[in-house]
């Protein structure tokens, strides 16, 4: 059995609704960041979060880098490090930790560059296949409306050979 003395030196544990007013922001706001992986709050008996100070002094954190205009990802690098202070100044970052953020930022940009480039891609190919869809489209319709079949193959053809000449430049 835990004693008084045992509970009161026991870190206090706040709800969500309580973490959220204290930190002036919404319950959905504490649930988003721990769904990015920003805090691991502890759970209850009953599987209710429990937040303690040490999870509200890192939600002060995110917050704060968030007002700073920081993304997420920016945020998620940042605290994978830790903060020096040197006698008597302030909490700030290592160079070597601000190589490292620098880095793992960079890698995000390369990797999302790639990522860009093969929607890119895939938007082109896609732009081109609808414009196919659209020359059959009309094929289609002139039939249903009884033009004439040789004046709806001429047009095809018209209409085919320069998309032939851009898919044998792109090979």
């Amino acid at each position: 059995m835990i004693s008084a003395s045992e509970k009161a030196d026991a870190p206090a544990s706040l709800t969500v609704r309580a973490a959220a007013e204290r930190l002036g922001v919404t319950p959905r706001t504490l649930k988003y960041y721990e769904e990015r992986g920003l805090v691991w709050p502890s759970r209850s008996v009953g599987r209710y979060r429990l937040y303690d100070e040490n999870d509200l002094d890192r939600f002060a954190r995110i917050l704060h880098l968030r007002s700073m205009g920081f993304t997420v990802e920016a945020i998620t690098e940042i605290l994978k490090r830790p903060l020096v202070t040197p006698e008597g100044g302030r909490k700030h970052l290592s160079k070597q930790s601000l190589s490292e953020i620098q880095l793992a930022l960079q890698t995000q940009v390369e990797a999302l560059d790639r990522r860009i480039a093969a929607v890119r891609r895939e938007l082109n190919e896609a732009q081109t296949v609808r414009a196919e869809l659209v020359h059959d489209m009309a094929y289609v319709s002139g039939r249903l409306a009884g033009e004439p079949i040789d004046e709806l193959l001429e047009q095809r053809r018209s209409l085919a050979k320069p998309s032939r000449a851009r898919s044998k430049t792109k090979a």
